[in-house]
Order: C-alpha cells, then sequence, then structure tokens
C-alpha cells in the first residue's frame, strides 16, 4: 500500500485489552512465541506509517505493568465498561488527536496495511465519520457461520445493515457474493465521543452487534474492501493455531 503524504493529523491507535475474558481470562497476557498476545499486537500496530500514537486501554493493572515494561503505553480505564468501544473513547477522551483507530487486543498477526487503510480513509475524506474494513467471501459454510458478521453494503461503499444471519440470501441459483465484517473500526474522535453517548439500541440489541447502533441512529459507517483475513484469539485452541502459523 502506498503511503500519501498528509498533513498534521493525529491519529490515535487505541488497544483495547480487558483482562477478565469470558472464554479466556487473561488472554491479553497470554504467551505466544515468547511475547505476550498484547505485545505482538502492539508491535505491529507499531508499523502502521498512519499512526502518531500507539495506546492500551486495558482495566488491569497487571496489562499496564507488561505494556509499559515492553516500553508501550497503557491508560487504566474503568472496569465498568460494556464495550471496547466505551473504554477507548475514555482512553482518548482528554488526548489531542482528530481520528482514533480501535484495534482488536486479541490479533495478534493484525497486518498493518489494513490499520493504514481504515486511518487513510478518515484522512482522505473529510465528510466520513466512520469506516471498518470488509472482505469478500464466496463460502456458504463462513455464510451461515453466526460467529462471522456479514455486511451489506451499498453502490458508494457505505453500510446498509451488518447481520449474523447470511444477508443477501440469495433467492435464485445464481452465484452468490457475500462480505464478511472485520471488527476493527476508525472514528473521527467527536464522532466517536457522540456513538458512545446514544442508548444502547434495539437492533443492537437483537444482533448483539455495536455498530448497528450507528445506523440506527442515522449515520453512516464507510466500508473499504481489503484482502485480509481476520484471525483472533479467543479460546487456547486458538492461539496454539496462531502460533502454528507464526
Amino acid at each position: 500500500m502506498s503511503i500519501q503524504k498528509r498533513n498534521k493529523t493525529r491519529v490515535c491507535g487505541v488497544i483495547p485489552a480487558r483482562y477478565g475474558s469470558t472464554r479466556f481470562p487473561g488472554k491479553a497476557l497470554a504467551m505466544l512465541a515468547g511475547k505476550p498476545i498484547i505485545q505482538h499486537v502492539y508491535e505491529r500496530c507499531s508499523q502502521a506509517e498512519y499512526l502518531d500514537t500507539i495506546l492500551v486501554a486495558t482495566d488491569d493493572q497487571r496489562i499496564v505493568d507488561v505494556v509499559e515494561g515492553f516500553g508501550g503505553i497503557a491508560v487504566m480505564t474503568s472496569c465498568g465498561h460494556q464495550s471496547g468501544t466505551d473504554r477507548i473513547a475514555e482512553a482518548v477522551r482528554n488526548i489531542d488527536c482528530e481520528i482514533v483507530v480501535n484495534i482488536q487486543g486479541d490479533e495478534p498477526l493484525i497486518n498493518p496495511a489494513v490499520i493504514n487503510l481504515i486511518a487513510g480513509e478518515l484522512i482522505n475524506n473529510p465528510l466520513v465519520e466512520m469506516v471498518t474494513p470488509v472482505t469478500e467471501t464466496i463460502d456458504p459454510e463462513e455464510v451461515k457461520n453466526p460467529n462471522i458478521v456479514k455486511a451489506v453494503i451499498d453502490a458508494n461503499g457505505y453500510a446498509l445493515y451488518f447481520s449474523r444471519y447470511p444477508i443477501p440470501f440469495i433467492r435464485d441459483t445464481q452465484p452468490g457474493k457475500w462480505y464478511k465484517h472485520i471488527g476493527l473500526y476508525g472514528y473521527r474522535k467527536d464522532f466517536l465521543l457522540r456513538f458512545v453517548s446514544y442508548s444502547s439500541s434495539f437492533l443492537e440489541n437483537a444482533e448483539r452487534l455495536e455498530q448497528l447502533r450507528v445506523l440506527e441512529n442515522g449515520h453512516k459507517i464507510k466500508t473499504v474492501v481489503t484482502a485480509y483475513q481476520s484471525i483472533g484469539v479467543d479460546t487456547p485452541a486458538d492461539l496454539m493455531e496462531v502460533e502454528k502459523r507464526i
């Protein structure tokens, strides 16, 4: 990916890292190829040319100590947040930045190019308030999987809807093409703070998809298409699979 010259737009990458993961407690500090997962994520983020600052937003002193131990920056946030978005909003509230990129703390193989793609869309298009990546799939098993979120987008690349259901429904026998949503987000800081002030919405609660709160409140989410395949660590078994890839 080519990196265009830009003005002094301050872009802050934030990695939310909660210690008490339901399926994998202490996941951020689990060792992978000799380093904790959170260090792998942080080091890959540091390769993204568009990020001016990288923070880990956490609720646990153990994570703060590990991050500071490898030379990173960590911010302690409330343990009462319901989502990573709420956590990063607290972390950046008093930080001088214009754009915030929400980077999953459980993706040790995150590609810096996809971070640049998200940040670049906001830098180069002042009308965009929020952006997220999607990737094409034709695999019917992925489409049926409720853990893989599908995105329907319009002709201009804006999201119409996100669902765990296989949408769009292909009625006839024509070949199907779907977009899988990748759970990274970029926001203008002022929009992020507005977003977290909204009450949770009906569609968000029905699908358990936070981004639907944005659409339900009348805002737009720009999508960017990438070939990147997200590989997260949700369980100890996932950790073993990622270690094989490394």
